[in-house]
């Protein structure tokens, strides 16, 4: 808080009204004054000293100045109350109906007293609450299995490329086991009979040549 400097008075007089009672031993600095409504009084008790410029200022009641209190120079104490012994006040404060308790000490610039201004409680902007999650369910407690090594991965024996098995060789044609059916295999030669029988004016098919020509149906 910023404190303008104080000016000096040019009062060199000590101004009292109403019902004031001031020590002998009391020490009053010029251009206080000293003020008691009607039905008021203001009281200083010895080894006081009261600053210049103070304004003592009793109304509703008694306003008492204890012994050894000192006020700074343009202390303002307005209404009743009683300031402790061996108080010290700061220079430039304002004491309304005072209440100050023996050897305590204020700052220079203070307010004590002024209901007049009430200092509203900062509004408090509320962030706005995410939903609430669920919280996750633990499992219960488990035994804790040793964790082992990782195992390299096994590898498949390498065996060798199967190879196909060679065809059976051909046996000779058993003979037929009683109650199957012989299987009858047709040759050329038996084609051959065949076409002639069915077609007997045809000649049979690749016929070697004979005497170097070729016989295919018939004499070329």
């Amino acid at each position: 808080m910023y404190l303008s400097p104080l000016q000096l008075s040019s009062n060199s007089q000590i101004l009292m009204s109403g019902d004031v009672v001031v020590n002998e031993g009391a020490a009053i600095a010029p251009g206080a004054i000293l003020q008691a409504d009607p039905g008021s009084r203001i009281s200083i008790a010895a080894g006081a000293c009261i600053g210049m410029g103070v304004i003592l200022h009793a109304r509703e009641g008694t306003l008492e100045i204890a012994a050894g209190v000192i006020l700074g120079a343009g202390v303002l104490v307005v209404g009743a109350g009683t300031i402790g012994e061996n108080a010290c006040i700061g220079a430039a404060t304002t004491l309304i109906n005072p209440c100050i308790d023996k050897m305590q000490i204020m700052p220079a610039g203070s307010l004590m007293g002024d209901t007049s201004r009430q200092v509203a409680p900062e509004a408090t902007a509320t962030a706005p609450t995410s939903p609430e999650t669920p919280e996750a369910t633990t499992p219960p407690d488990r035994p804790i299995e040793p964790i082992e090594p990782p195992q390299p991965p096994e590898t498949p024996p390498q065996t060798a490329p199967e190879t196909a098995p060679d065809p059976p060789e051909s046996t000779a044609a058993e003979p037929p086991q009683p109650g199957e059916t012989p299987t009858i295999l047709y040759g050329q030669a038996h084609i051959n009979r065949l076409l002639g029988t069915l077609f007997p004016h045809r000649q049979a098919f690749n016929r070697p040549e004979e005497n170097g020509q070729t016989l295919s149906g018939g004499s070329g």
